[in-house]
């Protein structure tokens, strides 16, 4: 009888689209049958424990090729799937195609990456996935609840980042500097202020289903959120963006749909019109 080790540890899979176009426009190296082979070698090795990456809102995608993405990724029953949206950053080759208005007629419109967002909710639900990550059942990623809790994280090796004592900072990326270089050196250390840790602390936990918690908020920062944003959780609750419920603070289906405008009335407290 043959044996094989089982891994605890997740696996992080980067197949973004199952469309070999799709892949070869976001400049990736592998293709669909290439995934797979290494999706089912990890299964083969013990990983009991895997996340595939996608990415929807891509450049000539369809709701209903997004969708067979999803399907094709779903049939594999990982544990964890994880689904985002672009996001064409300045600076990249891809700004410079897509870009300040360039990509109009190229990259999905506004409501059809809302339907794409919609459909994967609904999709991965059917199939048993938490909606709140996109997890099996007592899969949810650890690092991902950390994070968007506030949990310190340490980050070790070439590139990683790091999150201590309000303190965010990354290692070296380039592995000639980075082995030349002196033990314990930080790059782009960010010091936090109170301010920016209840901004992420609130903006990481509209991200999540259920939403913020009030009371973890007021005990994090020894002051309320009604006192640090006075009025704006009652507005969005009145426009139907928002729920206040057994102390939390989430958002609706509506809300999601607006999320990045009720986000950015979050940073721009005080200066909000009534």
């Amino acid at each position: 009888m043959a044996h094989h080790r089982c891994f605890p540890e997740r696996l992080s899979l980067g197949l973004q689209s199952s469309s070999d176009r799709e892949l070869k426009t976001l400049g990736r190296i592998h293709t669909w049958e290439e995934f797979l082979e290494s999706f089912h070698l990890a299964r083969a090795a013990g990983f009991q424990n895997i996340n595939v990456d996608l990415m929807c809102a891509l450049p000539g995608q369809t709701v209903e090729g997004f969708m067979k993405t999803l399907e094709k990724t779903a049939d594999l029953n990982p544990e964890h799937i994880s689904a985002y949206s672009l996001i064409v950053e300045e600076g990249t080759p891809f700004y410079e195609i897509y870009g300040e208005g360039r990509g109009t007629g190229l990259l999905p419109d506004e409501e059809e990456e809302r339907q794409m967002y919609h459909k994967t909710r609904e999709f991965l639900s059917s199939r048993g996935y938490e909606i709140s990550n996109y997890a099996k059942k007592g899969r949810e990623c650890r690092h991902n609840v950390g994070y968007w809790t506030g949990v310190p994280y340490l980050g070790l090796g070439l590139g990683a980042s790091s999150y201590v004592n309000g303190r965010r900072f990354r290692n070296e990326s380039d592995l000639e500097k980075y082995l030349n270089e002196t033990p314990g050196k930080r790059l782009e250390e960010e010091i936090l202020t109170p301010e920016d840790m209840q901004e992420e602390f609130f903006f990481v936990g509209l991200r999540m289903v259920q939403g913020v918690s009030l009371k973890q908020f007021e005990e994090t920062f020894g002051v309320t959120a009604e006192e640090v944003y006075p009025g704006l959780m009652e507005r969005f609750v009145r426009e139907g963006a928002a729920l206040l419920e057994e102390g939390r603070f989430k958002l609706t289906e509506y809300g999601m749909d607006v999320s990045n405008y009720i986000m950015e009335k979050f940073l721009h407290k005080g200066t909000i019109e009534k």
